[in-house]
């Protein structure tokens, strides 16, 4: 890592050529890992999103604050980390208790706004399936927005760029990536059958290689066969949208970001801070973007806004916790964190630090078992396959341990470049003494300094409650009685 990284600050073309107001466009992609082609992926080709790594910067060690939409949405929009604005706890600020972002801090798209910027979010096809798609919060029509904290309305100007007039714009493809599988076998089953139609023939279940703590179930293989096959529709649709910005005359003074929201949505995966949760595709393209480059140095989603607003010649808040990528005075981080909260009616509570060799995690609910009962996860076929198996006996040694064990280490410590599935805990380890030390005090220090908001009020999670329990769904009000007397016990 240390060799590349040396590379890039001679590889990177200086803020000073890009163009005069560069179009921004974000591709923001749900429920999906580093699958793609130009990452590795063997079982499928993903040529659109190659084309952009071939003809701009891909980063290798990129991470996301949060491994859930909202949360890592929350942050990925103002340039912050969920747990400085308290947007941390997934779906919060929903009920009658509202979240506002403190002062001095504001979403990427008004900044834009205010330099002259056409905003928008969609489908990035004018006529495409998700362009009147209702947003998840405010501005019927619009794309996925799935923000925390209350904001104006008019933060975008329209689902697509075609009627900015003379302005540039800053557009937010918004993708459904991994959810085209959807949760049951049956609707993974069906897009494996609409693969075959589109590209002839489907990502086959029996090719699949699964990571070790995932046995080898039909229902695991088939689900995890569909998720590919996701991930090529998703490249179908990212080669569309750049076909129209070069039909528009558009594409070369347009600065392009591919990412996605947080990892496959997988027992171990989405809402979880291993790599299968947090790590993620990011390939910037654009004027002034090194053509052919790979950058291995730790970046976070939150840089996003940073280096789109720099590319703009917009200045950067102070506040803004993301940085410039490819500023001329840009320097490497050595280290990078995460954090995991509520998700749903699931209390939770998870911190961690990446540096170029080791992640650490915190488990601060350590009493409790890695698959605690959440009816969205547990909805899913994948999830109650993994149930059964367990409760039958019939899972392999490493699934029972490290996805059914009542109780969780307080600490984890793993040494991901050689451990890249994070399978041994090197926490208690006395030879891994002082990383642990240094990573623990790492850790302590970011939360200090950024000032991590912590566990939510009660009342906060009455009032955000109340919408879940409005959906009728039994399961959920079982769920939420539990976290109220594993609170109380202590757990």
């Amino acid at each position: 890592m240390k060799t590349l990284t040396l590379l890039f600050s001679i590889l990177v073309i200086p803020h000073a050529s890009f163009s005069a107001q560069p179009n921004i466009l974000w591709f923001v992609v749900d429920d999906m890992s580093a699958n793609f082609s130009c990452y590795g992926e063997k079982l499928i080709q993903t040529p659109a999103v190659d084309k952009l790594a071939a003809e701009g910067t891909k980063f290798t060690h990129a991470f996301v604050t949060a491994p859930v939409c909202s949360p890592c949405r929350s942050a990925m929009i103002t340039g912050m980390y969920q747990t400085t604005i308290g947007s941390h706890h997934h779906r919060s600020g929903r009920g009658e208790m509202k979240i506002h972002l403190p002062e001095g801090v504001e979403p990427v798209p008004a900044l834009f706004q205010k330099a002259g910027y056409f905003t928008c979010i969609g489908s990035g096809l004018p006529a495409g399936p998700n362009a009147a798609k209702k947003g998840k919060k405010k501005g019927g029509g619009l794309g996925k927005t799935d923000y925390n904290f209350e904001y104006d309305g008019t933060l975008y100007n329209s689902h697509d760029w075609a009627g900015r007039g003379e302005k540039p714009f800053f557009m937010q493809v918004q993708l459904s990536g991994g959810k085209q599988r959807g949760g049951t076998d049956e609707r993974a089953q069906a897009l494996s059958r609409n693969a075959e139609q589109a590209f002839g023939k489907a990502v086959q279940p029996d090719d699949v290689t699964l990571p070790p703590y995932y046995p080898r179930d039909p229902v695991l293989l088939r689900d995890w066969a569909a998720y590919l096959d996701a991930v090529r529709f998703t490249d179908q649709h990212v080669g569309r949208v750049i076909a129209r910005l070069e039909s528009e005359g558009l594409l070369e003074n347009t600065l392009v970001i591919f990412m996605t929201d947080h990892g496959i949505s997988h027992a171990r995966g989405k809402q979880f801070l291993y790599d299968e949760g947090t790590h993620v595709p990011f390939v910037v393209r654009g004027p002034g973007i090194a053509k052919g480059a790979v950058r291995d140095d730790l970046i976070m989603q939150i840089d996003m806004g940073a280096l789109s607003l720099a590319a703009a010649g917009i200045p950067i808040p102070a506040k803004m916790q993301g940085r410039d990528l490819f500023a001329k005075d840009y320097e490497p981080r050595e280290a990078i964190f995460a954090a995991r909260d509520r998700c749903d009616e699931t209390i939770e509570r998870l911190r961690s630090v990446r540096t170029d060799k080791f992640l650490y995690i915190r488990n601060f609910h350590p009493q409790r078992p890695h698959l605690q009962p959440n009816a969205y996860k547990d909805g899913k076929s994948i999830v109650q396959t993994l149930r059964s198996l367990h409760a039958d006996g019939k899972l392999p040694a490493i699934s029972e341990s490290l996805l059914f064990s009542p109780t969780r280490p307080a600490e984890e410590l793993y040494d991901y470049q050689s451990d890249p599935f994070q399978l041994t805990n090197l926490a208690s380890n006395p030879e891994f003494k002082t990383q642990l030390e240094s990573h623990r005090a790492k850790l302590d220090q970011w939360m200090t300094d950024t000032q991590d908001k912590g566990p939510e009020s009660e009342a906060m999670y009455d009032s955000d409650m109340v919408e879940y329990l409005g959906k009728g769904n039994p399961e959920v009000a079982r769920n939420i009685a539990l976290m109220k007397q594993w609170a109380k016990e202590g757990k």
